[in-house]
């Protein structure tokens, strides 16, 4: 299986179409706005008196910025030819120059050569398409699916060749899905015809966006120019009061990608979407014809799936781990993404342990949240994480708890605030964070109140999406040596970003980085766990540290802080005892499979079938491994087996809400449990040790 998409391109281009049975399309080129020149200004000034990383424009810069553009605009080397790619080299060492002097005419000569080589292989498609030309699945071919470093096509014979490839895997997987192949033709004619209908709505604003972003890039991977429209959207998506499904999108390529679910959102709440996984298709209602919207541009994309309230959205979903993988289609009923649906919430976990009954409190995090319109008004009872968490200690304790866990998994961050102001919850008082911008000065941020809500033991759970203010959190637990960090390695985000207006939309620009008070940074390298749980998170695909040009981890003096009588003394042992335990737990057997399973299947070669009888036995080797890996645990845990995956959603149990329970989730919130109180026993039977020799 690949793990790279069968097409990679960046649909962003400007056609005038003229639509016949043909699909003849005559391109008008585009060239930047007068406004455009002082916009480029004002972000060269920004970037060079604001941004924490010290850039020189230069010619090196230039080069990168060359490299970059043509890597947005075909990111998969499958419209420009090296001949196009010769040319443009003789601008590798002046677009320094030319932004300086807010000259965009390179930039918009480009972008049109590329437009005028995406309408020929449209064209080509399309007719080729309508022609009756007959493709023979029996063939020993395959497809190419990771081009990005590939070298540039020398011949239009070689292009047109990949292209054919291209179409005859689209018609394969069609084919499989049940459509017959003159079904699958017209299928496939719409889609590049909506490509063409998309790319002329491309105007010059996007074409400047698109460049200056190549340029931004070259700073960090947050540092990002925004449209006015762009930042319109922006803002209604910071406001999560919108109405939608409550998932942050980005393209990857022609696709559109989850990036993260919003905890509490809609799509979260369905249990069948995660991120990584491509929106292949949106349709409207419950029955409503499934759109396709590859190649679309991702503000159509985010227009199509916001709606009505209570209304219903369907969304045809491919996972990114395989690119010939059949699609599914999940249900979403949009809804209003409120602050309380990000609320923090409590729960107790009752364990069997070493023949003892344990009960031990958790509150999960979904973000660090604030309701800054209430405080500013002066409403006493505004709503924040800090607040929240401290009311829920409270109920925990009177309920009697032995140990906390914090659940920080899927915790995307938030109000740096409320993360400082949450750690003083457990800790009498002291920094919690060091901040140090672009001058070099470091401030940092402290809980100033003695008052503690939750003195017990405590761990903390995390995943590769916790992020941002839950790294700050879980960092400054770990450095406080407070409680124990369990899970996987966090995301690394460790940038400070501001939203600078300009006369022509905002730049957001990162002025800052976060740091441990131990010193080390938690950019790029996050929070590594004191105990691991096995994770399906490819580092390389997810998290910071998969980010071009991201910030580098570094240090800076440790900030004087307490240490809390925790666990660290124990921990090898602890982590020994998990791993004894979970050799036999059905649930961390099957993570340990899928883990082994997914890696084996990422060094796999990037190239599929198109050969339909190969596909075939693909697909069903790879259905039959699910199915027997899911049969291997049910047999341990004595159920039932399965004939087919889809009989899990029926049986899978629901919360509160109505939300599927993921089995590997609850397994490794119990675990974590367990690990917390082997801790606190072993603490406690070294405290008696210690009292009976004084």
């Amino acid at each position: 299986m690949s793990r790279s998409s069968v097409i990679k391109t960046l649909l962003v281009s400007t056609l005038s179409l003229l639509i016949s049975h043909t699909a003849f399309a005559v391109s008008t080129s585009l060239a930047a706005e007068p406004i455009h020149k002082n916009t480029l200004h004002e972000i060269t000034e920004s970037l060079n008196l604001r941004h924490y990383k010290d850039l020189m424009l230069d010619d090196d810069l230039s080069s990168q910025i060359l490299d970059q553009y043509l890597k947005d605009l075909d990111p998969a080397r499958s419209y420009f030819l090296s001949s196009d790619v010769a040319e443009f080299n003789q601008y590798r060492f002046s677009l320094d120059d030319q932004i300086q002097e807010g000259d965009l005419e390179t930039a918009y000569s480009i972008f049109n050569r590329f437009h005028e080589r995406l309408e020929e292989r449209i064209n080509y498609s399309i007719n080729l398409l309508e022609s009756d030309k007959e493709f023979d699945f029996s063939l020993p071919e395959s497809l190419d699916t990771d081009r990005e470093d590939a070298p540039w096509m020398t011949s239009e014979e070689e292009m047109n060749d990949l292209w054919r490839r291209r179409i005859k895997s689209s018609l394969l997987n069609l084919k499989l899905a049940d459509k017959d192949i003159k079904e699958a033709r017209e299928l496939l004619i719409k889609r590049y015809q909506n490509q063409l209908n998309r790319a002329t709505q491309v105007n010059s604003e996007d074409v400047f966006q698109m460049f200056t972003n190549a340029y931004t890039k070259q700073y960090d991977p947050h540092t990002v120019y925004m449209s006015p429209r762009k930042s319109e959207n922006f803002k209604i998506n910071m406001s999560l009061s919108f109405e939608g499904i409550g998932a942050v999108l980005q393209t990857e390529n022609e696709f559109t990608q989850i990036v993260r679910l919003i905890p509490g959102g809609p799509a979260e709440k369905t249990g069948g979407l995660k991120a990584t996984d491509r929106i292949i298709g949106v349709g409207q209602g419950a029955e409503g014809e499934i759109e396709d919207v590859v190649g679309w541009r991702l503000e159509d994309v985010v227009d199509l799936i916001r709606g009505p309230k209570s209304t219903t959205v369907r969304l045809e979903i491919r996972g990114a781990e395989q690119d010939d993988a059949p699609s599914k289609i999940v249900d979403i009923i949009r809804n209003k993404i409120e602050l309380e649906e990000q609320a923090a919430q409590k729960k107790i976990l009752e364990l069997d342990h070493l023949g003892r009954k344990f009960r031990l409190g958790v509150i999960e995090i979904p973000a660090f949240y604030i309701n800054f319109d209430a405080l500013q008004s002066g409403d006493e009872n505004y709503k924040s994480t800090s607040r929240d968490v401290a009311v829920l200690i409270e109920e925990l304790n009177e309920e009697g708890i032995d140990g906390l866990i914090v659940d920080l998994r899927n915790n995307g961050g938030g109000s740096l605030r409320e993360a400082n102001d949450t750690v003083g919850l457990f800790i009498k008082h002291g920094p919690t964070v060091q901040i140090k911008d672009s001058t070099g000065r470091v401030d940092i941020l402290r809980d100033r109140s003695s008052e503690v809500a939750y003195s017990g033991p405590l761990a903390v759970l995390v995943n590769r999406l916790s992020a941002s203010a839950s790294e700050i959190f879980a960092g400054a637990i770990q450095d406080y040596n407070r409680g124990i960090v369990i899970g996987g390695q966090t995301f690394g985000k460790g940038t400070v970003q501001t939203l600078l207006p300009l006369s022509h939309g905002q730049l957001k620009l990162t002025q800052a980085k976060f740091y441990r008070i131990s010193g080390g940074s938690t950019q790029h390298k996050g929070v590594l766990p004191d105990i691991y749980f096995p994770t399906l998170y490819d580092p390389e695909v997810i998290g910071e540290s998969a980010l071009d040009n991201a910030l580098a981890w570094d240090t800076v003096k440790t900030a004087r802080h307490g240490n809390y009588p925790a666990f660290d003394q124990f921990i090898n042992q602890v982590d020994t005892r998990y791993k004894e335990r979970t050799l036999n737990d059905p649930d961390f057997i099957f993570m340990r499979e899928q883990v082994e399973y997914v890696s084996e299947a990422r060094n796999e070669d990037s190239a599929i079938p198109l050969q339909e009888e190969q596909l075939k036995v693909e697909r069903e080797k790879a259905k039959k491994w699910q199915i027997d890996a899911e049969n291997r645990r049910r047999a341990l845990k004595n159920l039932q087996p399965i004939t087919e995956l889809s009989e899990l959603d029926e049986e899978r149990e629901k919360d509160s809400e109505g939300k599927p329970i993921n089995p590997e989730t609850a397994a490794m919130l119990k675990e974590s449990g367990r690990i917390l109180l082997d801790a606190i026993i072993m603490q406690l039977q070294y405290s008696a040790v210690s009292s009976e020799k004084q």
